[in-house]
């Protein structure tokens, strides 16, 4: 009668605390447990259930600082005529629109970010540059022209 009463507790005590571990009965070791006294028997449970408590506390949360990420979009634009604006967006709202900025400013940031975004931008900023040396070539000639027939008048 009494392994039966010993019984009823270790199943409430494994329903209260499924993690602790449960001693497998045996033929030999019930004989072992009806020649034991009670007394012991029943102080073991209370101790399980503290014990129990903090298997089911959590992991201690790391001290690292969390990671905030930011979204923030730029957009480089350039003509081929070598004139360059930039846009700023965080998140859904607009920063900066239109502002403009120099080739030279453009292809500093672009070295610095890296070698294939050079690249590119670079051979755009040349492009421009020799659009506008042939267009300074063509201005130079006409102006000879005209200081050409401005000294004709004079004379």
């Amino acid at each position: 009668m009494q392994a039966d009463t010993l019984v009823e507790q270790q199943d409430q005590v494994d329903a209260e605390a499924p993690a602790a571990p449960v001693p497998a009965e045996d033929g030999p070791a019930t004989a072992q447990q009806e020649d034991e006294p009670a007394a012991p028997r029943q102080e073991e449970p209370a101790p399980a259930q503290p014990a129990a408590k903090p298997a089911k506390t959590r992991a201690p949360k790391s001290t690292a600082k969390k990671t905030r990420t930011v979204e923030l979009t730029l957009t480089v634009t350039g003509t081929a005529d070598g004139e360059w604006q930039a846009d700023l967006v965080h998140g859904t709202k607009r920063v900066v629109q239109g502002l403009a900025i120099s080739a030279a400013a453009v292809s500093k940031a672009a070295k610095e970010l890296h070698e294939d975004i050079a690249g590119g931008i670079d051979e755009v900023i040349e492009a421009a540059r020799s659009q506008h040396r042939t267009r300074m070539e063509e201005l130079e000639a006409e102006l000879a022209k005209v200081k050409a027939a401005l000294a004709e008048l004079s004379e």
